[in-house]
């Protein structure tokens, strides 16, 4: 039981990262965005095949999140300059990375059993006999340097921006702001988190495979809105570290249900699905009652 709680906790800290990259675009710009499906897979396949060539882990890492960043600029560029809706950009961007991701990888999928990580490296120099181990360390770090670095930069006044593009277009242009950029900056703030997450989960599980990143929109809803069933305080700091506790207790679930007989490793995807519609649903039900109680 203990060697399943650590683990759920270690995929749960590198999941957070993807969530948080959902919780950008779907809470804050307001945007569904279906790039992350395809930009968690193209972290994977950019850390693997830098990798294998050589290149050490950490700036493989670096390249793997720059990766996603050029792939919310994509979507982006064709929501705001190409004027095509953001779902259908989303759509698009996704569809063409997969090819993208094969060509990167030349294959559907690249061990990396044999090869040294960003995990194996920091188990050995902690002096951890099991990567696992390690990674709880390095996803902790990784979540307080990404938590601290989006406070600080959603206090600035171009974050504020940002913010303000999510929750009125209109008004944000007419103070002279120009909502294209925030928007694609946005993006690609998003979606470099989305790919670094992949690329720390690849290295986490050994490989990386051209189709990891299908449904992993689902997965980040699921941690986003299991937090903010839990954590109902708006404060940012605190919604952070709720999409952090949600991601792990989302495993947690994960592991737990997966180690028993009542559901196999081929139904999560529906058991995902229905814990966020679930979840969606108890949070508009309680708007609706304390909506109802003001009135």
């Amino acid at each position: 039981m203990n060697s399943i709680i650590i683990s759920a906790i270690s995929q749960g800290l590198l999941w957070a990262i993807l969530a948080i990259g959902i919780h950008i675009t779907y809470r804050i710009l307001n945007i569904s965005d279906l790039t992350s499906e395809s930009a968690f897979a193209l972290g994977g396949a950019l850390v693997a095949t830098c990798i294998v060539n050589g290149i050490p882990p950490l700036l493989a890492t670096l390249i793997a999140t720059l990766g996603g960043s050029l792939a919310g600029f994509v979507t982006g560029f064709l929501h705001t300059k190409l004027k095509i809706p953001s779902l259908l950009a989303g759509i698009l961007s996704m569809t063409g990375l997969y090819s993208i991701n094969l060509r990167i990888m030349g294959k559907a999928n690249i061990p990396l059993n044999m090869d040294d990580t960003l995990l194996t490296n920091a188990a050995d120099l902690l002096g951890f006999t099991r990567d696992r181990d390690a990674t709880i360390v390095l996803g902790i770090l990784v979540a307080i340097i990404i938590v601290l670095g989006l406070i600080w930069f959603f206090n600035t006044e171009f974050g504020f921006s940002i913010i303000a593009t999510g929750s009125n277009d209109q008004m944000i242009r007419a103070n002279g702001v120009n909502s294209n950029v925030t928007i694609i900056a946005g993006l690609m703030l998003s979606n470099g988190l989305i790919a670094l997450s992949g690329a720390l989960v690849s290295q986490y599980n050994g490989y990386a495979d051209v189709g990891q990143g299908i449904g992993a929109i689902v997965v980040g809803l699921a941690s986003v809105i299991i937090g903010e069933v839990i954590f109902k305080n708006k404060n940012f700091f605190i919604t952070l570290i709720g999409i952090i506790i949600g991601s792990i207790i989302y495993r947690l679930i994960v592991a737990l249900v997966i180690n028993t007989d009542f559901i196999s490793a081929n139904d999560m995807r529906l058991f995902t699905a229905i814990i966020v519609a679930i979840a969606i649903a108890m949070t508009n039900l309680n708007f609706r009652k304390s909506k109802v109680k003001r009135s």
